[in-house]
C-alpha cells in the first residue's frame, strides 16, 4: 500500500487510471458525470486514505468499484474485501458491480445505485 504522505504518487496514479478507464468505466461514467444521477456529484478515481476507488459521491460517502475478471482471482477477492472493509470502518458505503453488468444492465445498475442516496 502506498504511503498516504505520497500525494504525488496518488495524483500521478489517478491520472494514469482516467486516461486508461476500461470500457465499462467509461460507459458508467457517462451516466454519473455532470451531475446526471439525481443531481449527484461523482468523481472519478478518487483518492480516500492510500486508496483510489473507481467513483465516489461526497453528499452520500458512496463509492462504486467496477470488477473485472482479475477480481475473481483469489489473491484479489480478498484484497477487495479487506479494502471494502477499511473503507466501511472509515464511514463509506461500498458497492461493487461486475464489469459485465453495467453493459448487460446499466439501468439495473444506476437504479441500484439510487437505492444507496438518502432521500
Amino acid at each position: 500500500m502506498t504511503n498516504i504522505h505520497n500525494r504525488k504518487y496518488l495524483e500521478e496514479r489517478r491520472k494514469s487510471l482516467r486516461n486508461n478507464s476500461t470500457s465499462a468505466e467509461v460507459t458508467l461514467w457517462k451516466s454519473l458525470q455532470r451531475q446526471q444521477l439525481k443531481g449527484r456529484k461523482f468523481r472519478r478515481q478518487h483518492s480516500i486514505t492510500n486508496y483510489i476507488v473507481d467513483f465516489y459521491c461526497p453528499a452520500e460517502r458512496l463509492i462504486l468499484e467496477l470488477d473485472g475478471g482479475y477480481h475473481l482471482d483469489f489473491a484479489q477477492a480478498n484484497y477487495d474485501n479487506e479494502r471494502t472493509k477499511a473503507l466501511e470502518a472509515l464511514g463509506f458505503k461500498v458497492i461493487r458491480f461486475e464489469n459485465k453488468l453495467v453493459f448487460e444492465d446499466l439501468k439495473g445498475v444506476l437504479e441500484e445505485i439510487c437505492k444507496h442516496f438518502k432521500d
